[in-house]
């Protein structure tokens, strides 16, 4: 009997992350779709990874030490995708954690960015999805800058 209530609670504990994986898949999609615009210049296929009220921000630390949150226009950045640049905008990110509830995901990616194939800096990517009658959409980004203690 034992056994019995043991398996059946090992098959539902299973069955739960089971169900999470399309979420999951649906979500990582949506991001690497995101940095493939990037990648591309292409401002169209970057906008439809977004939400229409996206936030974008930045923990900045300044010169004095101090430590600020920095609004960014989204619209300007889709515009600077959008403009040719000499250089690919590579931003490379590693999927550390992924919560859901619901319709709602957060997503937890330390990343490291380049110009071409020069190393510009790293940090932390934190998304905010919100699912959608068209899927996964950001609604909101904030990150972490700096030039060392990559991992």
């Amino acid at each position: 009997m034992k056994n019995l209530l043991l398996l059946l609670f090992v098959v539902l504990l299973s069955s739960k992350s089971f169900a999470q994986q399309p979420d999951q898949e649906g979500i990582k999609q949506t991001i690497n779709t995101l940095f493939d615009a990037m990648r591309k210049g292409d401002s169209t296929l970057l906008r439809s990874t977004f939400a229409k009220d996206i936030v974008f921000q930045s923990v900045a630390n300044k010169k004095d030490g101090s430590v600020a949150l920095v609004t960014e226009n989204a619209n300007d950045f889709i515009k600077q995708i959008g403009t040719p640049h000499k250089e690919v905008y590579d931003e490379q990110i590693v999927y550390n954690d992924i919560k859901i509830d619901g319709d709602l995901a957060s997503v937890w990616a330390p990343y490291k960015f380049y110009l071409g194939k020069t190393f510009s800096h790293c940090g932390v990517d934190v998304f905010q999805l919100m699912k959608t009658k068209d899927g996964w959409k950001i609604i909101y980004i904030v990150d972490t800058r700096r030039k060392d203690n990559c991992l």
